[in-house]
């Protein structure tokens, strides 16, 4: 048996990371290669293929670890592809601050997704060892879990603002940027005033550099709710990037319909305030903790009733809307 890394064999690790990057390679060596864009077909069909994979793995959880260790990662993989949802409205948002072609978004959400797995893998490692460590963390990442999810409430519809980015305005003082694509490269060698060749950032970095700041943002939500599922490093991480694996599929998939998806981030809010109150019910009052296919049922509900209930509005609102242009002014 080779070492152990927080509490598992080495090859466990081992093995999900190569059934990771056979996925990526599948994706973006076979599947896409040679190509720019993604059709919404073809994007329902990549993220239907991702997610299937995905639930597939929680089979090997419940073998390997058992049934209430398949659950939990049901779970954060429900929660974690619910924030990766909500995460494609700001991508949405940011590609759309800068202007940024449909072939290039492609490009850019690769990079994103690569640089996603390796942060959630820092992140997820750091909090697992501080966990491990200080257990009254989770307390802490539940207090922070239903002070989210009330937050979420409270803001509503409040729009993400890209040009209000502390890290995006300081960019700009400290480096030269170029407004053209310049063919999709991210860094580029322009002649200045004296002909000399400097080298400019162009849009695409920007954008780029928002996208990963974004899901740092996220995570700061996706990591307490997570382990405050389960604390189990093994399924933490697993189900963390399962969720991640098909965002790139997920976007091109949802962002022609994202207005139709308003109420989303309500019921993410529930979904956080839920888990939250879980943890501390069962900490602070002592309470029997609810086991883990109740808070699965209940975590798929409040998410299926976000989507029902966004759709039946949307319905509702644009069918109104038809027959207030048909009355005759």
């Amino acid at each position: 048996m080779l070492v152990d890394a927080f509490g598992y064999p080495l090859w466990m690790w081992l093995s999900f990371l190569v059934l990771v990057l056979v996925l990526l390679g599948l994706d973006l060596g076979v599947i896409n290669r040679g190509r720019r864009d993604i059709g919404f077909r073809e994007s329902l069909y990549l993220s239907a293929f991702y997610i299937s994979i995905g639930i597939a793995f929680s089979l090997w959880i419940g073998y390997a670890l058992g049934r209430d260790a398949a659950f939990d990662y049901l779970t954060g993989f429900v929660v974690e592809k619910s924030l990766a949802m909500d995460n494609i409205f700001v991508i949405a948002m940011i590609f759309g601050y800068f202007a940024i072609p449909r072939p290039y978004q492609h490009k850019l959400l690769i990079y994103g997704i690569a640089g996603v797995i390796v942060l959630r893998g820092i992140m997820i490692g750091a909090g697992a060892a501080a966990v491990m460590r200080f257990e009254w963390l989770l307390d802490v990442f539940a207090f922070f879990l239903v002070f989210t999810g009330f937050r979420l409430m409270i803001s509503g519809d409040k729009q993400y603002d890209p040009g209000s980015n502390i890290l995006l305005r300081w960019v700009y003082r400290h480096f030269r940027v170029t407004e053209a694509l310049h063919d999709g490269k991210l860094v580029v060698r322009l002649p200045d005033a004296g002909g000399k060749l400097k080298y400019h950032l162009t849009p695409l970095f920007l954008a780029l550099v928002m996208v990963e700041t974004a899901d740092v943002i996220f995570a700061v939500d996706s990591i307490p709710a997570i382990f405050a599922i389960t604390t189990d490093p093994y399924v933490v991480y697993t189900s963390n990037i399962f969720a991640i694996l098909g965002l790139r599929a997920l976007y091109f998939a949802l962002a022609p319909l994202l207005q139709r998806f308003r109420y989303l981030s309500q019921a993410l809010a529930l979904i956080l305030v839920f888990i939250g109150a879980k943890v501390l019910t069962s900490s602070l009052l002592g309470l029997e903790s609810i086991p883990a296919w109740i808070s699965l049922c209940v975590t798929l509900s409040i998410l299926a009733g976000g989507v029902v209930y966004s759709v039946w509005r949307d319905h509702r609102d644009r069918t109104a809307a038809g027959k207030a242009a048909e009355r005759p002014q």
